[in-house]
């Protein structure tokens, strides 16, 4: 008994001397030795506002250049992942926004890969997340991005559809919103980016 108490009591002294060393050490490389810490007021603190961004994906691809790359940007802003926004943008490589697009973050889910019983918050949540995760993948750029006996769908612009149909090396972006996929590619003619599918 006296052999249990003895070690217990010198396993204490030696738990007490380390927390002593790694003080002294943590004083010994901080800033400010003489002071002791104290942690930002409450009030003071960072907080979670309609600008905060949860999440930002990026991706580099030929889009409007076939020399240099492009900058493709997902951010979800907002105060929780289920009411944010989703804002695609798309940078040129010398800085040019070719497209900016605001959708709700319940866009990138795709109706076709989800699950019916997934119906909590948190399985939307991950569902979300996984979505930005797949939204840059290599399958959704397709060049040329309108094919030559493709015929014109009723809800896209003749003028930007022709100028994108014309160009042979224009990439095709797909991307979900709102449950449906629809394919941006750039028209050099117009110079700025144009939907030609939905």
């Amino acid at each position: 008994m006296k052999k249990i108490l003895l070690a217990a009591a010198c396993t204490g002294l030696l738990f007490q001397t380390t927390s002593c060393l790694n003080t002294e050490k943590e004083m010994g490389t901080s800033r400010n030795p003489d002071r002791p810490f104290t942690p930002t007021p409450e009030g003071a603190r960072g907080r979670v506002t309609e600008r905060t961004i949860l999440r930002t994906v990026n991706a580099t691809h030929y889009f409007s250049n076939t020399k240099a790359k492009d900058n493709f940007i997902l951010q979800l802003q907002g105060t929780k992942i289920l009411s944010s926004r989703a804002r695609l943008i798309i940078l040129s490589s010398t800085g040019d926004t070719l497209r900016k697009e605001v959708m709700p973050a319940t866009a990138l889910l795709d109706e076709r890969e989800a699950d019916p019983q997934a119906t909590t918050a948190r399985d939307k949540e991950i569902a979300i997340l996984q979505g930005m995760n797949a939204f840059f993948r290599e399958d959704r750029f397709t060049q040329p991005a309108v094919p030559r006996n493709a015929t014109q769908p009723a809800e896209v612009d003749a003028q930007a559809w022709q100028a994108v149909k014309a160009d042979p090396k224009a990439v095709g972006f797909d991307y979900i919103t709102n449950g449906k996929e629809r394919r941006l590619a750039y028209a050099k003619k117009l110079q700025k980016a144009v939907i030609v599918a939905e």
